[in-house]
């Protein structure tokens, strides 16, 4: 299944008549969705990478285990490549500024959000099951990870999918492109 994002024109006929915007007016909104979801959650890694870079000079942290010292070093990897990955489309951004590349940088700041997200929730989950195992051990730490891992895999992947499956199912080019009250749907 390929992202509509590589292939913007598969949706150019629904876009016109529901948006009246062009196929460049459709880049920039794309690229700005994008944007702001990024700021929305780059604060969030950067706080959890600064708190992570300081838990090896708290007073305690020479009391971990050689196994929560693992899982520690896991969660602040997975951190840092998460807001190396969700930071990437802005450096991108600025180094093919005014170089007509908007559909390379939506297409690739999509990916890149996508791995970014990956990694802040497997890195939260590391954190999760470190947390949980210093204070509750081993099996509190396990049922913790496996709980969050559930919340993140639940509500960012099989929620979003299943809505996916449902729409492309569903989804007829012909189909009437307004919502009973007589808005056009939101389909980025």
């Amino acid at each position: 299944m390929a992202d509509d994002v590589d292939e913007p024109e598969s949706d150019s006929a629904w876009n016109w008549r529901a948006r009246r915007e062009t196929a460049t007016e459709r880049l920039d909104r794309n690229w700005a969705d994008l944007l702001q979801e990024l700021r929305v959650v780059q604060t969030g890694v950067q706080l959890l990478t600064g708190l992570l870079l300081t838990v090896p000079f708290q007073q305690r942290f020479v009391e971990l285990s050689s196994a929560q010292r693992i899982i520690y070093l896991a969660a602040l990897g997975l951190s840092v490549t998460s807001a190396a990955l969700l930071i990437a489309p802005v450096a991108a951004h600025r180094l093919l500024f005014r170089r007509h590349s908007r559909l390379f940088l939506v297409s690739t700041a999509q990916r890149l959000a996508v791995a970014g997200l990956a990694a802040l929730a497997l890195g939260v989950t590391c954190v999760v099951l470190l947390i949980f195992d210093v204070v509750l051990g081993t099996l509190g730490g396990v049922i913790a990870c496996g709980v969050t891992g559930a919340l993140f895999g639940g509500l960012w992947l099989v929620l979003p999918l299943r809505r996916r499956r449902q729409t492309d199912d569903t989804d007829d080019a012909d189909a009437d492109t307004t919502g009973s009250d007589g808005s056009s749907p939101d389909r980025t």
